[in-house]
């Protein structure tokens, strides 16, 4: 069973892939649109690589404030996985993706990726992020019990 991760933004959509087994996330594409609003393109995309990949569920960053509030890009997020729930019918997972694009930023930078370059990585890269804390909690929980 594949589990997609996605790391939902105004403009872009960072999606990645896990193996098969579900231990490992692998960064696939980001996603562009020119409008916020324009999503019909942006799901049809995600819906190819569901089919092309065999995903099972669905892990989508949920971008609370620091103090755990819901703000106006969470929001949208919520509103982003209740359209892919209904138009896939798989379950989506909203995921706690603080600091996902701080990590992603750090990462990138460490491994010497010059600044106008990061641009186009950020958002795959924090979708590896999301779902693999995703997959990683899976994992615990299975050996805790």
């Amino acid at each position: 069973m594949r589990i997609m991760g996605l790391d939902y933004g105004s403009k872009t959509v960072g999606v990645a892939i896990s193996d098969p087994l579900g231990f490992t996330a692998q960064g696939i594409e980001t996603i562009c649109r020119k409008e916020e609003n324009k999503l019909r393109k942006t799901c049809a995309r995600i819906e190819q690589l569901i089919a092309e990949y065999e995903v099972e569920c669905i892990v989508l960053g949920f971008p609370k404030h620091m103090n755990n509030d819901v703000g106006d890009r969470a929001e949208k997020s919520l509103e982003f996985g209740e359209m892919l729930r209904r138009r896939t019918g798989l379950e989506v997972v909203m995921w706690d993706e603080r600091l996902t694009t701080v990590e992603a930023e750090r990462t990138l930078i460490e491994s010497k990726v010059r600044r106008e370059d990061r641009k186009k990585y950020i958002d795959k890269i924090a979708a590896v992020f999301i779902l693999q804390g995703y997959l990683d909690s899976k994992s615990f929980q299975k050996s805790t019990n």
